[in-house]
C-alpha cells in the first residue's frame, strides 16, 4: 500500500529505489518522498527507455503542455499530506472529520473515473519533467503563507477563480461543513446530482490541503476533471471563464439544496449558497405606455464597460435605460426603465463584459479601455429603500449634466476658432497678430547686383508659343531673359523686410490696433477662464453629488480582482486577493503567491495602458469583511503553530 502511494506521489517506476526511500524512512511516508525528491534517485534505465518511447504522454498535447515545474509540484492529492491537513481542518470545521476521513472512498462511478484519469494525467506529467525536481526547501511551505495552484494545462482560469473563493472565511467553512447523511447518497440517482456531490467531495479536499498542506501548492487535477466535461471544446475554457463561475455555483448550489432538503424540502431561500451569493432587485419602468414592474434574482452581475470611466458610472448606466421625452402634447411621459436592488448578497459580484463580436470580423474582440474602481464603494444609491432621495439627485445632476454639455460647446469655440479646415484656439490666435502688430520693420537685405538707382531695371522677356496638338487655344507664356548678363524679376527684395511686419502704418493707427488686439485677448481669456471655472464646478457639484453621510451607510469591500491579459480567443489568467491579516494585496498567479501593493493591482486590472484589465471584480459587505479580518488572524496563527 505505502509503495503505490509513494509511487504515486513521486512519480518513481522501480520498487527497488522505492523500497530503500520507505526502509531509510523506517515506513514514514513523507519522509520517504522527502528523501526521494532531495536526493532525485535515477530510475533504472528500463524506465527511462520506456519514458522516451512514449512522446505523446510527456509531451502532452496542446491543452496538457504547461510550464515546467518541479516533481512535488506535479503531486495530486497526496494522501500523506491530506492526513496532516485533517486535523487541522477537523479543528475548524469538525463536520468535515467523517468526509475526510473517507478519501479513499470515492462517492460514485463518475469520482472514480475522474481520479483515474487524475493518476495517469499525473503519470504523463512526472515523467515529463522528473529531471528538473527542485530540493526540499524548493518546495516546501513557508510558515503560513497561502498556498498556489499547478496549472494543469490552460487552467489558470480555475486557479483565479478557486483561490477568490477560497479566500471568503464563509465559502470556505460551508464546503468544509458540507456533509449529507447516508440515506441521501443511497437515494441520490440523478446523474448530475452524483457528479456535483463529488465535486464537492474533491472541492472539500483541495480546501483542506489549501488549509495544512507543506507543500508550496497544490494539485486540483481531480477537483478539475469533473470540470472539464462542462465545455463543449478546450478553447472555451480559455475564454468563458464567467460560464465557468456560473457552473460551478450552480453546481455547489445543487449539492447544498440536497443537503437544505434533508430538513426542509424544496426551500431554496435556505440555501446557503444563495444566501451569500445572491441577491434580488426591482425593475420598473414604462413600456408602449404602460408600465410594469417585476423582481428578478441576480449572481454575477453584468456590467458594459464601453463609454464610462468608473465602476459607479458602469452601475448607473446599468440601473437606468432610457430617458424623458415631451411629445406635442406638452405632457412629459417617461420612456425605459430602471433598476434597485432589494436585496445585496453578502458577496457582491460585478462582471466586466470586457469582450464584444465583430460582425465585420467574424470574431470577438476585447474592449482595452480604462475602467477605475476603489477598494470600497458605497451601494446606497442603488437600493430600492433611497429610491425618491435618488431620484431626485437624478434630476438635479441631469440639469447640472446638460448645463455643462451647454457650457463646453462655448468653450469649444473658443479653443477651435475659424471658418475654415484648419481650426485654432482664439486666444493664441490674437497673441499671434499682436506679436506681427508690434513686430518693427528690420533693414532689408543688400541690391540686387546690377541696380545703380532706385529706379526699377527695364525687363527683357522672351515669348514661347505653347499649342496643343490640334495647334488649337495657343498658349503664350514668358520667362525673364538676362540684362548685363543677370536675370532681373518684377519685383525689387529692397521692399520685402527679413521678418514679417506692418509697412506703411502711422503711430496713430497702430496705438489703436494695439488697444484693441490686447483689449480683445484680455477679453477672451477672461471667457475661457470663466467657463473652464464654471465646468469645473459642475463637476465637482456633480461628483459630491453622492458624498452625503446618509448614503454612506452600505459599504461593500474590495476583496478580489480576477485579470486578464491577451486577446479575446487567448490569455492568462490570475487574481490580486486582499488579505486581511497582512493588509496587504497579494497576487495568485498559478503556484506563485507574492505580495502586491495597490499601484500595481491599478496598471494590471484597470485597463488602457497593455492587454490586461480585470473582468470580474467581488466585493464584501462589512460583515464579510471584518469576518475575513479576524478568521484570516486564526488561520495564521493555527498554521504557524
Amino acid at each position: 500500500m505505502l509503495l503505490n502511494q509513494l509511487r504515486e506521489i513521486t512519480g518513481i517506476q522501480d520498487p527497488l529505489v522505492l523500497r530503500e526511500a520507505l526502509k531509510a524512512a523506517d515506513g514514514d511516508l513523507t519522509e520517504a518522498v522527502e528523501i526521494l525528491t532531495e536526493g532525485q534517485p535515477k530510475e533504472s534505465d528500463q524506465e527511462t527507455s520506456d519514458c522516451a518511447a512514449e512522446p505523446s504522454y510527456c509531451e502532452g498535447s496542446v491543452v496538457d503542455q504547461e510550464q515546467p515545474t518541479s516533481t512535488v509540484d506535479s503531486v495530486p492529492h497526496n494522501q500523506a499530506d491530506l492526513q496532516k491537513c485533517i486535523p487541522l481542518a477537523i479543528q475548524q470545521f469538525p463536520a468535515t472529520d467523517a468526509i475526510l476521513m473517507e478519501s479513499h472512498a470515492p462517492l460514485n462511478a463518475a469520482q472514480e473515473s475522474s481520479v483515474a484519469e487524475s493518476k495517469n494525467r499525473s503519470k504523463r506529467k512526472r515523467c515529463e519533467v522528473w529531471g528538473e525536481s527542485l530540493s526540499r526547501n524548493g518546495w516546501k511551505r513557508t510558515d503560513a503563507w497561502p498556498v498556489g495552484m499547478k496549472n494543469i494545462g490552460n487552467t489558470c482560469w480555475f486557479s483565479a477563480v478557486i483561490q477568490s473563493l477560497f479566500h471568503l472565511p464563509e465559502f470556505r467553512h460551508l464546503v468544509l461543513s458540507y456533509f449529507l447523511p447516508n440515506s441521501v447518497l443511497e437515494n441520490c440517482e440523478s446523474r448530475s446530482k452524483k457528479r456535483n456531490i463529488a465535486f464537492m467531495q474533491e472541492l472539500q479536499y483541495l480546501f483542506a490541503l489549501m488549509l495544512g498542506t507543506v507543500q508550496k501548492c497544490v494539485d486540483p487535477t481531480a477537483a478539475l476533471e469533473l470540470l472539464r466535461g462542462a465545455f463543449r471544446s478546450p478553447d472555451e475554457q480559455q475564454q468563458d471563464v464567467s460560464e465557468f463561475t456560473h457552473k460551478l455555483l450552480d453546481w455547489l448550489e445543487d449539492a447544498f439544496q440536497m443537503a437544505v432538503n434533508v430538513n426542509c424540502p424544496q426551500e431554496k431561500s435556505e440555501n446557503p449558497m444563495v444566501q451569500l451569493f445572491y441577491g434580488t432587485f426591482l425593475t420598473e419602468g414604462i413600456h408602449e405606455g404602460k408600465t410594469f414592474s417585476k423582481i428578478e434574482t441576480f449572481g454575477q452581475y453584468p456590467l458594459q464597460v464601453n463609454g464610462y470611466k468608473n465602476l459607479n458610472e458602469c452601475l448607473e448606466g446599468a440601473m437606468v435605460e432610457g430617458e424623458t421625452e415631451s411629445p406635442p402634447s406638452d405632457q412629459s411621459v417617461k420612456y425605459g426603465q430602471e433598476r434597485w436592488f432589494t436585496k445585496l448578497p453578502p458577496v457582491l459580484t460585478f462582471e466586466l463584459s470586457r469582450f464584444e463580436f465583430n460582425q465585420s470580423l467574424g470574431q470577438p474582440e476585447k474592449i482595452h479601455s480604462k475602467l477605475e474602481f476603489s477598494q470600497v464603494i458605497y451601494m446606497d444609491r442603488f437600493l430600492h429603500s433611497n429610491k425618491e432621495l435618488i431620484q431626485a439627485r437624478r434630476e438635479e445632476i441631469k440639469k447640472l449634466t446638460d448645463r455643462m454639455a451647454l457650457l463646453q460647446q462655448k468653450l469649444e469655440r473658443y479653443m477651435r476658432y475659424g471658418s475654415g479646415a484648419g481650426r485654432f484656439p482664439l486666444r493664441d490666435m490674437l497673441l499671434y497678430v499682436l506679436e506681427f502688430a508690434s513686430t518693427k520693420p528690420t533693414p532689408a537685405e543688400p541690391h540686387v547686383k546690377g541696380h545703380t538707382s532706385g529706379m526699377p531695371p527695364v525687363h527683357s522677356r522672351g515669348i514661347v508659343i505653347q499649342t496643343t496638338e490640334n495647334d488649337e487655344d495657343a498658349v503664350a507664356s514668358s520667362y525673364p531673359e538676362p540684362v548685363d548678363g543677370l536675370y532681373q524679376f518684377p519685383w525689387d527684395p529692397v521692399e520685402i523686410p527679413e521678418y514679417p511686419a506692418p509697412r506703411g502704418v502711422t503711430e496713430d493707427e497702430m496705438s489703436l490696433v494695439m488697444t484693441c488686439l490686447q483689449r480683445w485677448r484680455k477679453e477672451v481669456e477672461q471667457d475661457i477662464q470663466g467657463l473652464q471655472d464654471s465646468i469645473a464646478l459642475l463637476e465637482e457639484t456633480i461628483e459630491l453629488m453622492y458624498v452625503d453621510p446618509s448614503l454612506h451607510q452600505v459599504p461593500y469591500h474590495l476583496h478580489a480582482v480576477l485579470v486578464h491579459e491577451g486577446q479575446a480567443n487567448a490569455g492568462h489568467y490570475w487574481a490580486y486577493i486582499y488579505n486581511p491579516p497582512r493588509k496587504s494585496w497579494l497576487k495568485y498567479n498559478d503556484i506563485s503567491v507574492t505580495e502586491a501593493s495597490w499601484e500595481e493591482l491599478e496598471r494590471d486590472s484597470f485597463g488602457g495602458l497593455k492587454n490586461a484589465s480585470a473582468y470580474c471584480l467581488m466585493y464584501i459587505d462589512e460583515v464579510l469583511f471584518r469576518c475575513a479580518a479576524g478568521n484570516g488572524a486564526e488561520m495564521l496563527a493555527g498554521a504557524a503553530s
